[in-house]
């Protein structure tokens, strides 16, 4: 049943190293503020309070509705990682296009990266590459479709990619088209309007 592997997700990420380096649950962000080690490259990325968190009190939320062509993107500065597992609790409150959001990592940098997101009002959960602002879709499956939180969760090591919604490993790839390091973020697209929490990272 969908909730309990959401349980169980939320068990793993409670483990997940909150508010140190790999590790961020937003609790000590200041509401109203881009969370401290992060910078933005479009959106409206802000902490805000939700007594329905995974690990209330805060979330980050994207709370810019931008135009449809536009991928709101916010990136850990400084903190650049090649073989890498990232795991997120997202929770898509609106957006009339592409509601809900992803993880990116491999960042070169704001037009360059790895990207997996769900969609909840297609039920679609997507791995793709953004090359110079471009979504290029790598591979996109048709998975559920339900309203709260949902946990994703991402590896990469060389070029073998496995992408996971709510326990469930959807997508398996290889591709080389980021070879090296970069930065990890989260994304959103267009108007849509998802709270995050529980993001934590791992590897080198």
């Amino acid at each position: 049943m969908p909730g309990k592997k959401i349980l169980a997700a939320v068990a793993l990420l409670a483990a997940a190293p909150h508010g140190a380096e790999g590790g961020w649950d937003f609790d000590r962000d200041r509401v109203g503020a881009t969370p401290s080690g992060y910078y933005v490259s479009a959106g409206q990325w802000r902490v805000k309070g939700e007594a329905t968190a995974p690990s209330p009190p805060n979330v980050l939320a994207q709370l810019g509705r931008s135009s449809t062509d536009t991928f709101n993107l916010t990136l850990v500065a400084g903190a650049r990682y090649r073989d890498v597992e990232l795991s997120v609790m997202l929770r898509p409150v609106g957006g009339e296009r592409e509601p809900g959001g992803g993880v990116v990592w491999r960042a070169q940098d704001a037009r360059n990266y790895y990207l997996a997101s769900y969609d909840p009002l297609a039920g679609d959960f997507t791995l793709a590459k953004v090359h110079n602002f471009g979504r290029v879709v790598l591979r996109r499956v048709a998975t559920h479709s339900f309203s709260g939180w949902h946990a994703l969760r991402v590896t990469m090591n060389g070029d073998r990619i496995e992408c996971y919604l709510d326990g469930t490993r959807y997508l398996e790839l290889r591709d080389q088209s980021f070879p090296a390091a970069g930065e990890v973020g989260l994304w959103t697209r267009g108007d849509a309007v998802t709270y995050f929490d529980d993001f934590a990272v791992t590897g080198r």
